[in-house]
């Protein structure tokens, strides 16, 4: 029988959302997310029977919007396929505190668990990994892509190249390190490693030197 919708489910994810990103999931207090969400450890078992359950629901809370607009950015056949990569280097740019919150407990999380690896690869199998491998395959054929590169590989590029520096980057920030004023800023960030995934770094330069 499903579980009825209420405004209590939310703020259990809420709860967990910052209890995971302070303590891991492993380490994360049912009795403190319940407390922190107002209600008692029988209402989070109520709605999540796992912990992973609630890893699960932490993560689709930020990720079904998120996909909306990828599924836009990525469909649009009018666009060039370089041009769709591009869009999503500025839309990790555009992350919200809650976005990268949620982006940094799913990298930390899914290294330390294989059953939380699983289910994020699982999600993103039946979310945006096909539009992305999609536009990877339409590049090649179009001779936009190198067609030695495997699509698999031009996948992991765009992706680590899209957020991992945009995560570090709001580490740095919020730690307040002495070169952060030094950094560009997240948007030129984007800007410069779309550069970088399409181009590379070699460029003129590099070839002069042959």
């Amino acid at each position: 029988m499903a579980r009825p919708k209420s405004d209590l489910s939310p703020k259990i994810v809420d709860a967990a959302r910052r209890r995971f990103l302070r303590d891991g999931v492993e380490g994360a207090s049912l009795r403190g997310i319940a407390q922190d969400a107002g209600t008692n450890i029988g209402m989070v078992y109520y709605y999540f029977k796992t912990k992973d359950d609630l890893f699960s629901a932490v993560v689709e809370d930020v990720y079904e919007g998120l996909l909306d607009e990828l599924v836009r950015m990525l469909s649009a056949s009018d666009v060039a396929p370089e041009q769709r990569l591009l869009r999503i280097f500025e839309r990790a740019a555009a992350f919200d505190q809650r976005e990268l919150e949620v982006a940094r407990l799913i990298v930390r999380e899914t290294l330390v668990s294989s059953e939380r690896l699983a289910r994020v690869a699982g999600r993103f199998q039946r979310g945006h990994v096909p539009l992305m491998l999609d536009v990877m395959l339409q590049g090649a054929q179009q001779g936009r892509f190198d067609p030695q590169l495997h699509p698999a590989v031009l996948l992991v590029a765009t992706a680590t190249l899209a957020m991992f520096p945009q995560m570090l980057h709001h580490v740095v920030s919020a730690a307040g390190l002495p070169f952060a004023p030094l950094l560009p800023s997240r948007p030129d960030v984007a800007q410069a490693l779309g550069q970088v995934l399409l181009f590379g770094i070699g460029g003129p330069a590099l070839e002069r030197a042959k």
